[in-house]
């Protein structure tokens, strides 16, 4: 995967998380969203990339 597909993904991957976890994140500013809010999406988004790659490594392909 290039490094544009590779930024891409992430950027999509993020949008995903905000939505499931109901922070209102959309493209440009979001200096109004809180810290905790901001700090909820990346460390769910890192969490969910561990667990992929923990399936991934054990051989299972259960989400």
């Amino acid at each position: 995967m290039s490094d544009k597909n590779t930024k891409k993904s992430l950027e999509r991957f993020k949008y995903e998380v905000a939505d499931e976890l109901g922070v209102p994140l959309r493209d440009g500013y979001n200096g109004d969203l809180t810290a905790k809010q901001n700090g909820s999406v990346g460390g769910y988004m890192v969490k969910k990339m561990i667990e992929a790659q923990e399936r991934q490594m054990s051989g299972g392909s259960n989400q």
